[in-house]
């Protein structure tokens, strides 16, 4: 097999791993009202389906980043693939809420696809493809979750919400075996894993995420809230003294500190609010009825047509960063595309009455996402030692799960703010929302002034030391 062909097999796996990871990632949110009742479960219960899901993907994601640092790649992409089938699998034929949520659990197992994938790519690519490669990559996690919201209610209505996870299992299993064949060994990097700091890791990433999404359901200022809150802080500051005396750390926090890798990072948790609001909120509001003088009354494969084109810019936005990064910068392209998004957003306080007006606004804001998405993975991959390339993506992909995560919270605490006569969210709920939204773009804007001013992302260099 000849190099170009092995690189364009090997790209194509990945794409499919990444693909079908991001399509498990939102694709249960707009019908979580048909799994609530195939289970028999409460709208308070069976919300744990997705918190489930985003509290497992932030804390296996960076420390599967860092096995693949240590132990190959290929190797760690091919067991998450997996594990990912095997619990979709799991999930799809649930007799109980319960059992659902332990497979969304090992589901979360998967979050390590982006990061490895995006390592593999820094392995086997050339320097000028890498920028562009992994752009693809990054602007298909974003267009996976958009299609996943889209194509949810077509495919509940025609094979039931089994479908939801059979069809990534497939996708996931094949893609699995293909790897085996196809991708090449990976480069594995020395010494061990020291596990003694992980646990603190994961204990403070969750306690934070479970009082962030349990929030608006236990009140913010509860003891539960506060005191998770708490913990996550005191288990944060152990992680960090055990991180800085392990002799192999899961997360080397000095590579954190280099400006591009800590300015993308702060971005991409505000985009992450932003993303996920956008995901968890539109759709209901579109589904909301007519009657409420707001509502579009839509169903949900109906607002699914109207997501579409925000998904296919989405990834068109993700193909044209490489280009755009390259000409003006790393810098200006992310101020740019957070300033659009930020506008868009604000377009749907007056533009939201008709449905052509919210596809164009999303149009909008796809294209700005897919951009800010591949210019910051892209950004993170280039800035870091190759052998560190899995676990910096991994770290920059959870943060933005986790500013996801906060985002849905957010959105549910000013939207559910005083519900109406009939029991659905207000107007001004909405329109509090985008606006809260709106602002965080602005901040992330802002805050992108501290990203390098080069003109050209060019690849770190590789450090001469076997330390890891």
């Amino acid at each position: 097999m000849s190099q170009r062909v092995r690189r364009l097999t090997t790209y194509a796996v990945l794409m499919s791993a990444v693909t079908a990871f991001a399509l498990l990632q939102a694709m249960v949110i707009p019908v979580l009202p048909a799994i609530q009742h195939a289970l028999d479960a409460d709208a308070r219960s069976v919300s744990w389906v997705v918190s489930a899901y985003l509290l497992a993907a932030a804390v296996a994601t960076p420390i599967v980043g860092r096995l693949g640092d240590v132990y190959g790649k290929k190797r760690a992409l091919v067991v998450v693939l997996a594990v990912l089938s095997a619990a979709s699998l799991v999930a799809a034929y649930a007799p109980s809420l319960q059992v659902m949520v332990a497979a969304r659990v090992l589901q979360g197992v998967g979050g390590g696809v982006m990061p490895l994938s995006l390592g593999i790519v820094r392995d086997e690519f050339s320097p000028e493809r890498t920028s562009a490669a992994v752009g693809t990559l990054a602007a298909l996690g974003g267009i996976g979750a958009s299609v996943g919201l889209v194509l949810a209610g077509p495919l509940v209505e025609l094979l039931g919400y089994r479908a939801l996870f059979l069809a990534p299992m497939t996708l996931t299993a094949i893609t699995a075996a293909v790897a085996v064949v196809v991708i090449p060994r990976s480069p594995s990097g020395s010494g061990s894993l020291s596990w003694l700091p992980a646990p603190f890791l994961s204990l403070s990433v969750a306690a934070f995420l479970l009082a962030t999404t349990q929030g608006t359901a236990w009140g913010w200022l509860d003891p539960r809230t506060l005191g998770l809150y708490a913990g996550a802080v005191v288990l944060g500051a152990l992680w960090i003294r055990l991180e800085r005396r392990a002799e192999h750390p899961v997360i080397d926090l000095d590579m954190l500190k280099l400006p591009a890798v800590r300015s993308a990072n702060v971005v991409s948790f505000l985009l992450g609010l932003a993303m996920f609001g956008v995901y968890s909120y539109v759709p209901q509001l579109l589904q909301t009825p007519r009657s409420t003088g707001y509502g579009l009354g839509a169903t949900v494969s109906g607002s699914g047509l109207v997501l579409a084109p925000m998904a296919a810019c989405v990834f068109l936005g993700g193909i044209v960063a490489a280009r755009l990064t390259r000409r003006y910068g790393p810098r200006r392209v992310v101020i740019g595309a957070s300033v659009v998004m930020a506008l868009s957003l604000l377009s749907l306080v007056a533009a939201r009455t008709q449905a052509w007006e919210v596809a164009l606004t999303l149009t909008a804001y796809g294209f700005a996402l897919g951009i800010n998405l591949a210019a910051l993975s892209t950004l993170v991959v280039v800035s870091v030692d190759p052998r560190r390339t899995a676990v910096a993506s991994a770290v920059n992909f959870n943060v933005r799960n986790i500013g996801g995560a906060v985002g849905a919270a957010v959105m549910a605490t000013v939207v559910t703010a005083g519900p109406g006569a009939d029991g659905f969210p207000r107007e001004t709920g909405y329109v509090v929302g985008f606006v809260v939204l709106a602002a965080t773009m602005v901040v992330a804007s802002v805050l992108a002034l501290a990203l390098p001013r080069t003109r050209a992302v060019e690849p770190a260099p590789q450090a001469p030391s076997p330390a890891v």
